[in-house]
């Protein structure tokens, strides 16, 4: 059969700053993403850890939560905002260590 699909190395990290950064517990986050009739409360530690990958209507969830765009969760080459929620919507922060290489082709 196929292959798994790519993920996001940091998508993790990410979502457990935004849950920090709100400062809320997990019961507390998933009640903030509108979830807490649809998943566990234990996908929340799962996420943040790696060992399960949220849906993409949980990801807008995390972003709208975050006031950032879904593209700031999965680019691997952005950061957050320094303050979460952002003032205004982000899309991330290119991250000075991580130059993007332009003979690196990226596929769909």
């Amino acid at each position: 059969m196929g292959s798994a699909r790519e993920r996001p190395a940091r998508l993790a990290e990410k979502l457990l700053h935004i849950r920090n950064s709100l400062g809320l517990s997990q019961g507390d986050m998933l009640s903030r993403l509108g979830m807490d009739e649809k998943i566990y409360r234990f996908y929340i530690s799962n996420y943040e850890t790696g060992r399960r990958e949220p849906t993409l209507l949980v990801l807008l969830e995390y972003a709208r939560a975050a006031n950032v765009h879904v593209e700031a969760l999965i680019d691997d080459e952005l950061d957050l905002p320094a303050r979460l929620p952002a003032q205004s919507k982000s899309v991330g922060v290119r991250r000075a260590s991580a130059p993007r290489s332009k003979s690196k082709k990226r596929s769909l």
